[in-house]
């Protein structure tokens, strides 16, 4: 047992100054004020002419023409057409280009969802389809069908029954 209490005071000792020795050895940093701190050392290394402007050689670009598929859609993506505010374009509407999945008839109020929008009689909206804007207006919403407006033309849409 004194071999053991020996072994343990021998043992505190040591620590006691190796604790005291290592305190001695850190050199002490002397406290500057902010604005004496000095600029990080690669920018004290760099030459002058590289801390100028940098020009770019060959600069990147990313175009995209009309009638490629838009890379950031997910694969097997379809857009369909969608409502526009303006613009106009001169041609035939295709009537494959709209699709009636709901009609309501109340009495005077006639509503009814075209390409996933609500309409109502009388309501004007621009379809792109393509590259093309087309500007169409609801004519009359009857039971079964929507007739819709461009000009003198007239387009008959039925109700996409599944």
């Amino acid at each position: 047992m004194n071999k053991f209490l020996a072994l343990i005071s021998v043992l505190m000792l040591a620590a006691s100054i190796l604790r005291g020795a290592d305190e001695k050895s850190a050199p002490v940093a002397p406290k500057t004020k902010p604005a004496e701190e000095t600029a990080p050392a690669d920018a004290k290394n760099k030459p002058a002419e590289e801390s100028a402007s940098t020009t770019v050689k060959n600069k990147s670009s990313f175009n995209v023409d009309a009638a490629s598929r838009n890379p950031f859609w997910p694969i097997g993506f379809r857009p369909k057409g969608h409502i526009a505010a303006a613009g106009d374009a001169q041609g035939e509407v295709p009537a494959g280009a709209f699709l009636v999945s709901t009609i309501t008839v109340d009495g005077t109020t006639h509503f009814a969802i075209i390409n996933g929008k609500s309409m109502s009689e009388g309501q004007q909206f621009g379809l792109q389809v393509g590259t093309q804007v087309y500007q169409v207006f609801v004519k009359r919403i009857e039971d079964g069908r929507v007739i819709l407006g461009r000009g003198e033309e007239e387009i008959v849409v039925p109700l996409h029954r599944k």
